[in-house]
This record gives structure tokens, sequence and C-alpha cells, in this order.
């Protein structure tokens, strides 16, 4: 029994073995690559030498040898993905032609290595950069600060515009540039105040973020989270998100207040805020980081609430606008609001008024990664979309940038849709937010 017992534990822990070598490159197995693949190659190897010694191959027929044989597949399957990779990564690398960087302008890529993310920022193949706890771990602020810095003279020596350098410095929980950064409590913890202190104390929690991004170089802070809080209690099947601890109250005139004021004092460093995350994750059950989600609430209600500060907070500041991986069922109930044509261009683009930037929330995210990535890239731009976050593993950029390159390719890229995007874009740089408004009306 117990030899039997051991032989389908080989069997099983082999076809496990398969089956992580062959998707290394998953963002879910990201813990992995590295030193934990070297690890993985040499249990293989071990297991082998044992098989071997123990004369599977010879003494125990075809069920011995098909064994040996799943272990022996390991190497190759950990070489294909690596081979499947390169190929992507190279064919991005050495992409030609002037759609390239026009495309490029589109992505904010995360990294981990400063020799990683420079060729890209060089060439033109990304318009910014995410940066967060991996890349100032055992490091000091200014030594991320010199990176960013050199980041942006290869961006000068070529001719292209600043890199977008892109930060999740919210408070609380979410504060991924601390402790070098302070660690500034959630402006939830703002809630409770008297009105007349409520504004001046978020301003100011603002302006302290603002001071310091702007000196580390950071232009984009991927805050205030602005989804109404639904629930105090936890939500055993939200594992990442995490909205309830997030959220700044269930009141959205106090949440528009406190966020609106937090964004101000940003923005007078010169750093840009994000209101996150439409449509409103507050109703969400599901957490997107691994599932898909729906937010099953009339539009009526979610106009009459949940929609109040992203609208209040929009129209008060130059605030950027992060869409989320969850579908409004009534509007689109088969896409994610993050690349629902009727949700970006008809319902925020047209109906609302806003022509500012528009960015995804994370496409290395369960919602997306695991339901189609190429989709949600070219179905975003195509809904107006100005922004494709590739945020928690860098490296899947070289999948979603060589998705928006075959499609351009195809013809299946929505060229008027880029063009407007490209016009948001290029007024990020000049601050001319009302000759956006006037321009993007003008072409529709």
């Amino acid at each position: 029994m117990i030899k039997r017992l051991g032989l389908l534990s080989l069997w099983l822990l082999g076809g496990l073995l398969v089956f992580v070598s062959s998707n290394l490159n998953d963002p879910y197995l990201i813990m992995v690559r590295g030193r934990g693949s070297i690890a993985l190659l040499l249990a293989s190897l071990v297991v082998l030498g044992v098989l071997v010694r123990r004369g599977v191959w010879r003494d125990k027929g075809i069920a011995g040898r098909l064994l040996f044989l799943l272990w022996c597949l390991p190497p190759f399957a950990m070489a294909a993905a690596e081979m499947t990779f390169q190929a992507r990564k190279q064919a991005v690398l050495h992409a030609e032609g002037a759609q390239v960087k026009d495309l490029g302008q589109h992505f904010i890529a995360g990294y981990t290595s400063f020799a990683e993310v420079a060729p890209l920022a060089g060439k033109g193949l990304i318009g910014g950069v995410y940066v967060s706890h991996h890349n100032i771990k055992g490091r000091t602020a200014a030594v991320l600060k010199s990176e960013i810095a050199a980041l942006q003279q290869i961006r000068r020596g070529a001719g292209l515009a600043p890199l977008i350098v892109a930060a999740d410095q919210e408070g609380g929980i979410v504060s991924h540039l601390s402790p070098q950064l302070n660690s500034l409590p959630a402006l939830s913890t703002l809630a409770e105040l008297p009105p007349d202190r409520r504004a001046n104390a978020a301003e100011e929690f603002g302006r302290i973020h603002g001071r310091e991004l702007a000196d580390l170089g950071v232009t984009l802070n991927f805050a205030p989270v602005v989804d109404l809080r639904r629930s105090r209690g936890r939500n055993p099947f939200d594992f990442n998100s995490l909205i309830s601890r997030r959220a700044i109250s269930d009141d959205p005139a106090i949440v528009a207040e406190i966020a609106t004021a937090y964004v101000h004092g940003l923005e007078t460093s010169g750093v840009a805020a994000t209101v996150k995350h439409f449509p409103g994750m507050g109703r969400v059950q599901t957490d997107t980081h691994h599932f898909r989600a729906s937010l099953e609430t009339s539009l009526p209600e979610l106009e009459a609430s949940d929609w109040i500060p992203f609208r209040q907070v929009l129209t008060r500041s130059s605030a950027v606008l992060m869409v989320g991986h969850v579908a409004v069922t009534a509007i689109d109930p088969t896409r994610p609001a993050s690349h629902a044509k009727a949700v970006i261009n008809d319902l925020v683009r047209d109906k609302w008024g806003f022509q500012g930037i528009i960015v995804t929330d994370d496409l290395v995210m369960g919602a997306i990664y695991q339901h189609g990535v190429c989709t949600a890239v070219v179905e975003a731009l195509n809904a107006g979309v100005d922004l494709l976050l590739v945020a928690y593993d860098g490296i899947q950029f070289f999948r979603a940038f060589d998705c928006a390159l075959s499609a351009f390719s195809r013809g299946t890229l929505d060229v008027s849709m880029l063009q407007k995007s490209q016009l948001r874009l290029g007024s990020r740089m000049t601050g001319d937010q009302a000759n956006v408004r006037s321009e993007a009306k003008s072409s529709e």
C-alpha cells in the first residue's frame, strides 16, 4: 500500500511539475520564477536519478517507463515556455514603424529591474512606468529617485515625451512606497471629522503625498478610492481588493468632499490623482484580482449613489479615471467595464462629457488575464481607454503589446479612437484640458 501511494504521489507531483514548468510565465507563478524555477529543475533531476537507481525504467514495465518520461518533461517544458516568451519579447523589442511609438504611449508597465525597463522607455514602447513596493524594498527613496531620473534622461535622449511615473500611495493598507515615504492613515479616518475640518485635513494629506511623490519623480498617484463602503465587515470572497478597508465612507457627499480636497492637495505639487475603481467596487462581492465580477444594480440607483463621487471629483479637478474589471449588467453584462465601449465611450465620454484620461485597472488580474488579454487590450483601446496598466507582473507587457501590434496590423484597432486618445495624452504634457475637450468634440 505504501509503495502504491508513493507511486501515485510521484505521478501527481510529476504532472504538477510539468504544468508549472509549462506555465512559468503565468502571473500566478511569479514567485516560482528565478530561484524557484532552478529548484524545480533540480527536483526533477533528483527524482530522475532516484528512478534510475531504483530501476524503474527497466523493471516496472510500461508504467515505469511512462513515469520516467513524465519526470523527463519538466526541463523541456521549462525551455519551451522560456523560448515562447523570448520570441514574443524579441518581436516586440525589434518592432518597427510609426505605429510602435503610437501604441507604446498607451501602456504603463511595472518592472523589477532598470535593465529590464530601460529599452522599453528608450524605444518608445511604453508611455509610463509603475513603481511599487518591489521597486523600493530594501532601497532608499534616493536610489529609486535616481533610477526614475535616469529613465527620464533616456526619454530625453531619444526625443520622446517624459514618462508617466505612476504609484499606488493611497494611505492606510495601500501605501506601496512606505515606509520610505510617510505612512499616512487611510482617508476614511477623516470621515468622522467635523465638516469644517474634513476638507482641510484631506487636502493636507494630499499635499504630503504630493510633495513626497513629486520629489521622487512620480507624476501620477492611483488615489483616491471613491468606491462607497457598503459593508464594514470582511467579505470572505474579497482576498485582495479589501474595499471595505479602503473606502472613505458610505455617504457619497462625504466621499466626494474628502476625495476632491485630497486631489487638490496632490495637484499643488504637480502630481495627478486617479479616482478609482469605476463603476464602483463597494457592492461587488467577488475579487476581480482572481475572478470575473458583475455589478447588478440599476442605472438610476448607481447614478443616485455610487457614481456621485466619481462625477463630482472629475468635474472639480483634472483627475484621471481608473476603470475596474467589473461588468455593469445594466449596460453590458458580457464585458468588464474596463473594455466595454458602451461604458467607456457611450456613458463616460458621451453622456457624462468626460474627456480626461482614462486608465484601466491592472490587466494582470484574473478577471482579465484568465479570459483573454488580447480581447481586453483591443476592446479597451477601441472603447476610448487611454492607458493600459500592466502592473503586477511587468513581463506581461510583452504579451499585451504584441496583442495591440497584431491588432493594428490586422486593421482591427479603431484609428479614430486612437487619434482622440493621443490628443488627450498629448494634452497631459501641456495641461490644456479645455483644448482637448473642444477638439475631441469637434472630431466626433
